[in-house]
């Protein structure tokens, strides 16, 4: 496989890998998986969660694939980096910018980060298995983008600049 075919599978599957999420996260983990995604929708004093065994998974699935695909560069190497290109995205904008767990990136002005941290914080107003919205993580409902756009955040009254972009 060229170069060029490898990186456009891979950013191929990463663009998927948003319907993917979607499903998972709407029928598989606010469904059978519920006992595992719970853990997320709750407030608990632990610092990791059940729902973290996700990241497992699919960290697992992509090193495999690499692994297998990487001697001959084949389509399972770059499928395997695709998923870990949007699992590392993933974790930055979920767990860093919106669920703030590590303490960096806890602010932004730019109105599409923003209006992602709204769609999920709508799929968290409700702590159980059904009512939520908002299932993906990067493709963002344009009501959100609407109310992002209005009045950023930094020029509110009592809040604080914003420190990321």
């Amino acid at each position: 496989m060229t170069l060029l075919a490898g990186v456009a599978l891979a950013a191929l599957t990463f663009v998927g890998m948003e319907f993917v999420a979607w499903f998972m996260h709407r029928y598989v983990l606010h469904g059978p998986l519920w006992f595992v995604h719970r853990s997320h929708h709750v407030r608990h004093p632990h610092r990791f969660e059940r729902n973290d065994l996700s990241f497992v998974f699919y960290g697992a699935l992509s090193v495999l694939l690499m692994v297998y695909g990487g001697p001959d560069k084949d389509w399972r190497y770059w499928v395997g980096a695709g998923i870990a290109a949007y699992g590392t995205l993933y974790f930055f904008v979920h767990d860093v910018l919106i669920h703030r767990r590590l303490p960096f990136w806890k602010r932004t002005s730019n109105a599409y980060l923003r209006a992602l941290n709204m769609a999920h914080k709508m799929h968290h107003k409700t702590t159980g298995r059904d009512g939520s919205q908002e299932f993906g993580l990067l493709w963002v409902s344009p009501r959100y983008f609407e109310l992002a756009r209005r009045k950023p955040a930094a020029s509110r009254p009592g809040r604080r600049p914003a420190t990321a972009e």
